[in-house]
């Protein structure tokens, strides 16, 4: 099988990676996590008029894209250069959950980079369980709380779930709507969240069900997966230069035996990954697709640990500095095991998927 990228998705890999090595210095990302929004308004404009954000929606939606090997190509780059604006959570699942839902004008304006996003699901005592929802429907208002909502603070709207009658429904609420309040903090990985409250807050039904949601859900991990893999690739490529770099007894570490044979290690888990995005990126429309997804996000987060903690203690103090690139990665690469299911809950999704 051709496993070649075709002609667009080379050049938008190329663009996008030639404009982050450009613009996402190591700098700069600790200047946007220094700030209050966590996030760059200037760069998030850019990657809009990069077609950046077109390119997780179908051209019925109004992108040029939207396809699992689209938004692999997109996220494997924002995962190498560790870009902490929210574009999973704003761009990919809150727009293409309004897309779901007809709202093609609010569409244009997340393309453009005009519109954020927040999709609060989360609960306190949730985990990843998705039927686990308290928050209540009560004619046009909600009432009730959501947990870690990514980029609650800076969404224009957010698109919340709540229980409406005997089912489950999402909800499209405003910023500043009466009755919503946004706790912020940051986030270790990078990028802000929020504790949501809602009390009787007016709220939109989006007329939307949780096979709807799991879509996106599934567009999600295919994403996040990718994103580790960038990041992983930027470890296991810092790591390499350091040993190359660093010398003891007059040569290279690099050429000690013990280590070549830890960094050999690390190349092997990084193919199996890139391996299983692909594998998951082309069978988003399987009928086995969740076992697929599973299998992935299962192996992204054992290999991640392994290639986190590896590259760590192979560069030494250095990699915990905040001035040095891996420290950031290596918390991006062990944070994305915990979004949309960790590895114990995807190895047993994957028995259950399985045996079924």
């Amino acid at each position: 099988m051709n496993f070649d990228l075709t002609e667009e998705r080379q050049m938008l890999q190329d663009t996008l990676r030639r404009y982050l090595r450009d613009k996402y210095t190591t700098s700069v990302r600790n200047r946007i996590l220094g700030s209050e929004a966590g996030m760059s308004g200037n760069i998030w404009g850019e990657l809009a008029e990069l077609g950046v954000l077109g390119a997780l929606f179908t051209e019925a939606q109004g992108g040029f894209g939207g396809a699992g090997f689209d938004i692999a190509v997109v996220f494997e780059e924002l995962g190498r250069a560790g870009v902490v604006e929210p574009v999973l959570d704003s761009a990919l699942m809150g727009g293409r959950l309004l897309a779901a839902a007809g709202k093609s004008d609010m569409v244009e304006e997340v393309i453009a980079g005009a519109l954020h996003m927040a999709v609060a699901h989360g609960e306190p005592g949730g985990r990843y369980d998705m039927d686990h929802v308290q928050t209540q429907a009560e004619g046009d208002t909600l009432s009730g709380r959501k947990a870690v909502v990514m980029n609650a603070e800076a969404a224009d709207h957010l698109i919340v779930w709540a229980r409406d009658g005997d089912g489950i429904g999402l909800f499209l609420v405003a910023q500043g709507a009466p009755g919503l309040t946004v706790q912020g903090y940051p986030l270790l990985a990078g990028g802000r969240a929020g504790e949501v409250t809602l009390d009787k807050t007016p709220a939109e039904p989006l007329g939307l069900t949780l096979g709807d949601y799991e879509t996106v859900n599934n567009l999600a991990l295919v994403a996040i997966s990718a994103e580790a893999l960038g990041a992983m690739e930027t470890a296991t490529h810092l790591t390499k230069d350091y040993l190359m770099t660093r010398k003891q007894f007059g040569r290279p570490i690099g050429t000690f035996q013990a280590l070549a044979h830890r960094m050999a290690d690390l190349l092997i888990e990084l193919e199996q990954v890139r391996s299983a995005v692909i594998n998951a990126a082309g069978n988003l429309d399987a009928q086995d697709c969740d076992l697929h997804l599973s299998a992935t996000k299962n192996l992204i987060g054992r290999a991640g640990r392994l290639v986190a903690e590896e590259a760590i203690q192979m560069h030494g103090g250095i990699a915990m500095t905040q001035e040095y690139e891996l420290a950031h990665i290596a918390k991006r690469i062990i944070m994305a095991d915990h979004r949309f299911g960790d590895t114990d809950y995807h190895l047993e999704r994957f028995i259950a998927l399985s045996a079924a």
